[in-house]
């Protein structure tokens, strides 16, 4: 991996700041917002960018899962992907979703709607963790899918995809996972764990601008599925490649993922995510995992020094990047340190704390140092 310094020269928020909220939004690398700058300002003289946008980095994402760029669909959010996998399924009469109760609210709102006449049933965290022995006891023959957080937003538990899809394929369900905690930080293989859908953002882990996000949809399952919204983005590519009028006569799907995508997408911002993940790929996920649980694990020992109380697994294959530790009035500590020039997040009624791999462990106890003096001011 290259030098931590020279990796640092590509975050300017290092030369002003301790960010260390990358579970919130992520700050823009240097490339990124290089990139986001020539576009505009050619748009604005020009009317148009020299910048090759391609199809949005399908091929550098689908990298980052282990999956075919064929298997990959352009989408402005996470909420946005799962959104289309909740309303592409079929919901026989008492049928149910299996998730859990440490779950984002857009994992589980698509099936809370009014008119979708299906079962909630929530998996409940034992001290944190959601164990697969319970998971195994909710999913049943009316599962339709078992949807969670790859990662979870408020403490960093992170599941078993491949333990989690054999429970789901056993009864003829589908694993609908939200990897917007996950990817970035950690080699994902969407094959080998046998996920049916993943959907993300970009603008968190994958130090990307807001607007941009991918749906992955197995191959096998793409065709199978009919796209609850359609327009000039979901036909064939041919269709529009090689006459001189569209075709309004006949709807003619594409056989990849972008069947699911509708419209013109905010290829700026996705200008600039495709800089992201050229920058991640090239440091390699495997090194970034690395240093992220490197950093994870000095904040997990400092706290636990400190007599706080974590609500993150110490498991490493049980975490990501995400730390999150109890204490007395969160939002008042996030709110001092903020004004140190420290920033993470008050969480659960913790301390979320989210480092990337270009964060030091020299940052990590200047803001154990700052929750020292906290706990000693407020005890």
């Amino acid at each position: 991996m290259k030098d931590i310094g020279n990796i640092r020269e590509q975050f300017p928020i290092t030369q002003s700041k301790v960010f260390l909220n990358h579970a919130a939004q992520s700050p823009l690398p240097k490339p990124v917002a290089d990139a986001l700058r020539k576009c505009i300002d050619e748009f604005s003289n020009f009317g148009d960018t020299s910048i090759k946008w391609n199809d949005g980095g399908k091929p550098f994402f689908a990298k980052l899962i282990g999956a075919k760029p064929e298997e990959i669909a352009l989408v402005e959010n996470t909420s946005m992907g799962l959104n289309i996998a909740a309303n592409v399924l079929s919901y026989p009469r008492g049928s149910k979703i299996v998730t859990t109760d440490l779950e984002y609210p857009s994992v589980v709102y698509p099936w809370l709607r009014k008119g979708l006449d299906v079962k909630v049933d929530y998996v409940k965290n034992v001290d944190g963790k959601i164990l697969l022995e319970d998971v195994e006891k909710a999913v049943d023959d009316k599962t339709v899918a078992v949807a969670v957080s790859h990662v979870e937003y408020a403490n960093g538990f992170r599941h078993d995809l491949r333990a989690l899809s054999d429970i789901a394929h056993e009864h003829g369900a589908y694993l609908i996972v939200d990897a917007i905690q996950s990817v970035g930080t950690m080699p994902i293989d969407v094959k080998k764990d046998g996920v049916d859908f993943l959907a993300t953002a970009c603008y968190k882990w994958l130090l990307s601008p807001p607007g941009t996000g991918y749906l992955y949809v197995k191959e096998e399952l793409i065709e199978k599925f009919e796209p609850p919204f359609v327009g000039w983005a979901s036909v064939k590519q041919e269709i529009f490649e090689t006459v001189d009028f569209w075709d309004i006569w006949s709807l003619r799907l594409s056989d990849t993922a972008s069947r699911f995508e509708v419209g013109s997408p905010g290829f700026i911002s996705f200008i600039g995510t495709m800089e992201a993940l050229k920058l991640l790929l090239e440091f390699g996920v495997e090194n970034v995992q690395r240093r992220i649980l490197k950093l994870t694990d000095r904040l997990i020992e400092v706290a636990k020094d400190l007599g706080l109380k974590l609500q993150t697994p110490e498991e490493p294959q049980c975490r990501a990047g995400i730390v999150n530790f109890k204490i007395d009035k969160p939002k008042e500590l996030a709110e001092t340190l903020r004004q140190k020039g420290i920033i993470a997040s008050a969480r659960a009624r913790g301390l979320r704390v989210s480092p990337h791999f270009y964060n030091t462990e020299e940052e990590i106890d200047k803001l154990m140092e700052e929750v020292r003096k906290w706990l000693k001011t407020n005890a």
